[in-house]
């Protein structure tokens, strides 16, 4: 029985990782971690960005008054040096040192108020970039809890935290520098232009015009990088999913020997995105290389043309010597131009990212207006009444798992669900529990579809305790309370000796106050799974789902845990889906399913005494004790 049990085990964690595949989804996700991600509703990027920026508008327009006025304080010093030389220095010959003296305190009064213009707006603007990127992350991890389990089981763990980590810190390089330098250089070409023509129309034309091919060299650079930003934020992503798989799995990648292969697999990984950051450089290097040479070529024409001028006295020495300033300032921001379109590239990748993220909607939604459970009447067993009717449950490829079937659980009763791998056993559970909603009938409890209740409310009625008995890092009596936060510590310490585990806590160093650390890792998976029991029956729900949660627990343990359980669950509903025979002893009543169909429906007693499939089972698992 204990081989079979394994078996059976192995095969059901095969069948969960397979099975979310197929259920209804809004979108499809990627399923792997190579593959593609969640598609992004049009315009979802600029929604999401109007969205965040919405709540500091007035703050942006006071940041964009700062750097609009900066920029003009800064770009009036090679016109003063223009006017220096044509007017100020020949007054100086003259004995008049007042022009000069002038233009220097303008110059110099210029420098200061850009200086302290700027100083504001990098802090001005370094607060209001920290507050979107504090609530991008915290969007994230928010929209991340409540979408349904169906999609985290496809979309790994790994994905979403390259959602909150690197894809924000690429939107947040691109906030922090790169829209500065835009506005900066956006700005700067605006000013130059409308001082160029103003100095000298025939050359301000001609310097204008250069702005043709470069925009055409930009464009080019700019089509050719996005894909290959895409494919970057993807690569990085799987990077990130191989380094957390290998570390969450490190004690089975060391027992089975993983390394290796692990290494391997991530030095692809690595490989890849090592490609594409490689491929972003040299799309760049050539950007800036034609950029720039097509601007040297333009300054060295501007500039003989402009001297040409200057001798046939058309133009003056000191307006060549702004020309020429301007003309450096002009072509100037070419690198600049570069390393923003480099970071806007990466920065709308990763916006795509996680817009689509965001705009991903829970497979099982919450209830636009949803019903309260009817009072229980005073005297009244604790439990709840569950009606399957007609539930039926098929995957998105159209497999069914469930066929349309009806049952009846009477409010109060524990029913324990056995079949062989495969039989609906774990989908039962799900279905009931609302991970996932049924694609056909209506599964109500005390007579209202789970589909009208509001979440908060059914958590709070219907608990399940799994097989894995995930801790949080924190003491036992955090992990315990997490079931009802507002427990007392004797409420928490009743919970544990109610199910068993008191005796084990108050031997470890701290008792209830010992750090069980990461996943609970300080205590062994047999202990892990009474803490859990501690936590559901802390919560004290109508409906507990047990989903062979017995089954870390060796031969005296899950004993104790029986017993506590016969007291614990008296008055309350139960469904317990138990591959260990032992487990449905304490059960009222028995369901046999196979093939999503339930064959068998009667008390222990009685199908044990009977010839059928769980009277076969009963007696295989009796063999196996002697």
């Amino acid at each position: 029985m204990s081989d079979t049990t394994v078996q059976d085990r192995e095969q059901r964690e095969r069948d969960e990782a397979a099975a979310p595949q197929g259920l209804p989804e809004p979108q499809p996700a990627e399923v792997t971690a190579e593959g593609e991600d969640i598609p992004v509703p049009p315009g979802a990027p600029r929604a999401l960005l109007r969205s965040l920026m919405g709540p500091h508008r007035r703050r942006i327009l006071v940041a964009m008054l700062m750097i609009t006025v900066q920029q003009a304080a800064l770009q009036v010093g090679p016109l003063l040096v223009s006017i220096a030389i044509d007017r100020a220095i020949p007054a100086l010959r003259d004995h008049d040192a007042g022009p000069l003296v002038a233009i220097t305190a303008a110059y110099l009064g210029c420098a200061a108020v850009a200086t302290l213009l700027q100083r504001s707006f990098i802090r001005l603007s370094g607060l209001i970039n920290q507050d979107i990127l504090l609530e991008m992350r915290r969007r994230i991890f928010r929209h991340a809890q409540l979408l349904s389990l169906d999609f985290h089981e496809r979309y790994t763990s790994g994905r979403i935290i390259s959602r909150a980590t690197s894809d924000v810190d690429a939107v947040r390089e691109l906030l922090n520098e790169g829209l500065q330098e835009l506005l900066s250089v956006a700005l700067q070409i605006l000013y130059i232009s409308g001082l160029l023509l103003f100095l000298d129309w025939r050359l301000g034309l001609a310097s204008i015009a250069s702005a043709v091919p470069v925009y055409l060299l930009q464009r080019s650079y700019r089509l050719r990088s996005k894909d290959i930003y895409r494919r970057s934020r993807t690569a990085v992503a799987t990077v990130i999913v191989r380094f957390t798989e290998t570390m969450n799995g490190i004690r089975p990648v060391q027992a089975f020997r993983r390394e290796e292969a692990n290494e391997a697999a991530f030095g692809l990984a690595n490989a890849e995105y090592a490609k594409s950051n490689a491929d972003s450089m040299l799309s760049m290097a050539r950007f800036v290389a034609s950029a720039r040479a097509t601007a040297n070529v333009w300054i060295v024409g501007l500039v003989l043309w402009g001297a040409y001028l200057v001798s046939a006295r058309e133009l003056q020495l000191g307006v060549l010597a702004a020309f020429v300033l301007y003309l450096r300032r002009l072509f100037d921001p070419i690198d600049q131009l570069a390393m923003f379109v480099n970071g806007y590239q990466s920065a709308a990748a990763a916006l795509e990212k996680i817009a689509g993220l965001l705009a991903h909607e829970p497979s099982v939604p919450e209830p636009a207006e949803p019903l309260p459970l009817p009072a229980r009447p005073e005297g009244s067993a604790a439990g709840r009444g569950i009606v399957f009717d007609q539930v039926g449950f098929s995957y998105r490829t159209g497999k069914q798992v469930l066929p349309p079937f009806s049952l009846d659980v009477p409010a109060g009763q524990s029913v324990a669900v056995v079949g062989a791998t495969g039989a609906g056993k774990s989908t039962l559970a799900k279905l009931l529990a609302r991970f996932y909603d049924p694609t056909g009938g209506r599964l109500l409890l005390d007579g209202v579809d789970l589909r009208e209740l509001a979440t908060a409310e059914l958590r709070q009625g219907v608990v399940m305790v799994t097989q894995e008995s995930f801790l949080f890092s924190g003491t036992v009596a955090d992990n315990i309370a997490v079931g009802r936060p507002g427990a007392s510590r004797a409420e928490v310490e009743e919970a544990a000796r109610a199910i068993g585990a008191d005796p084990f806590i108050r031997e470890l160093p701290e008792g209830y106050d010992t750090d069980v650390r990461k996943r609970g890792g300080r205590i062994s998976a047999g202990q892990r799974q009474l803490v859990a029991f501690a936590r559901a029956l802390l919560a004290d729900p109508s409906v507990l789902i047990l989903d062979e949660a017995t089954s870390s627990l060796d031969v005296p343990g899950e004993r104790a845990v029986q017993e506590a359980m016969r007291t614990v669950l008296a008055g309350r509903t139960a469904v317990i889906i138990a591959h260990r025979l032992s487990t449905v002893e304490i059960a009222d009543r028995v369901l046999v399913m196979e093939q999503g169909r339930i064959v068998e429906d009667g008390t222990p007693a009685e199908l044990i005494a009977g010839t059928g499939r769980f009277s076969r089972l009963h007696e295989a698992w009796r063999d196996s004790l002697v």
